[in-house]
């Protein structure tokens, strides 16, 4: 059985105290911490590059949960790989090709992933599963935080879920976008084990709560399909 983690996402936190913050989600029970990277070419959004990665990597020992959403992940996997990625997510309706990206996460020993935008459809990503340690499914347009979790998103999960269960693949399903407790338990009964949490996290009095909140629901309704 796939077990549930929270990967809070940095983009919610305060980043004049991006170690900190990076440090204080690990001690609040979080086991990977979310990084988004963003170009403002593939999305409208502009965040942080591998340098900044590489200046909180040895403050922690959360997994690097790096998702690209940038045009051409393939020019930069080998920088992310360096600056202590542990898994990379890039999207499928990038401009690299896909083969070769996955091949080269791998090569570069870090776990391959990758993300389907909201109105992609789950079958886009059944092509590749057997060579994924993760699909990302987006829960939210990506590229903003704050968006509110968008339900019409859960049946893809499900049919990533089946499809990886019927190839006998224990492949882990991430959910990003709007997640909270009452969502996370929605989205866990959908198939998903790996929720990213910002706000919810970051903005919380009680980080370590939240954390605890978010995984107690998902535990309470695992997937039933």
């Amino acid at each position: 059985m796939l077990k549930n983690i929270v990967s809070p996402s940095v983009l919610a936190c305060d980043f004049s105290r991006l170690g900190e913050e990076a440090v204080k989600a690990e001690k609040c029970g979080a086991q990977y911490l979310h990084l988004d990277v963003m170009d403002g070419c593939f999305v409208p959004n502009i965040s942080f590059g591998a340098g900044v990665i590489s200046s909180i990597r040895s403050l922690t020992k959360a997994v690097f949960d790096v998702h690209l959403m940038i045009r051409n992940p393939l020019d930069y996997i080998e920088d992310f790989a360096k600056a202590g990625a542990d898994i990379i997510t890039f999207h499928i309706e990038s401009s690299s090709p896909v083969d070769e990206t996955i091949k080269k996460i791998a090569a570069c020993g870090c776990k391959p992933c990758i993300s389907l935008k909201p109105a992609t459809p789950a079958e886009a990503v059944f092509p590749y599963l057997d060579r994924l340690a993760m699909v990302l499914v987006m829960t939210v347009e990506p590229g903003f935080g704050g968006q509110k979790y968008m339900e019409n998103t859960e049946p893809k999960i499900t049919a990533i879920r089946r499809e990886a269960k019927k190839r006998g693949l224990n492949i882990d399903i991430e959910v990003d976008g709007g997640i909270n407790p009452l969502n996370a338990a929605r989205s866990s009964l959908a198939g998903a084990n790996i929720f990213v949490a910002g706000s919810a996290v970051f903005k919380s009095e009680n980080p370590a709560a939240a954390v605890s909140e978010i995984l107690q629901a998902a535990d309470s309704h695992p997937f039933a399909g």
